[in-house]
């Protein structure tokens, strides 16, 4: 078995299009506990492939050289799975409530790989 990172993605532009802001209040209200329940299934229908269930992601505050700033970027959440390929992480994800019922882009999927020398 592998594991592998996967981060959810959004944007304004995915919000924009999915036209989450122009519902009206009750219909998103609705919509998101819709999206909830849904992704409460989708955790507990994987919950044998979870290595660490993640949590959503607030604010980014990025360090280098140059010190410390804030920064926006479009990771939203993360989950940490367990699987034989990538492609196989890949599949459990279509149709996720993330961007089927939530406004969100995707998912990005990345293998971890062993440290170097460790």
């Amino acid at each position: 078995m592998k594991t592998y990172l996967a981060v959810f993605t959004g944007t304004q532009e995915s919000r924009k299009k999915s036209g989450w802001d122009d519902l009206a209040e009750d219909d998103r209200k609705a919509r998101e506990q819709k999206g909830i329940k849904a992704w409460g299934e989708w955790m507990r229908r994987h919950a044998g492939d979870l290595a660490f269930p993640g949590a959503p992601l607030g604010k980014t505050t990025f360090v280098s050289n140059d010190g410390v700033s804030e920064i926006s970027n479009a990771l939203s959440g993360f989950v940490v799975i367990k699987a034989e390929s990538k492609e196989a992480v890949a599949e459990k994800f279509l149709n996720h409530p993330h961007f089927t019922i939530f406004p969100g882009d995707g998912v990005e999927i990345m293998e971890c790989l062993p440290i170097p020398g460790a």
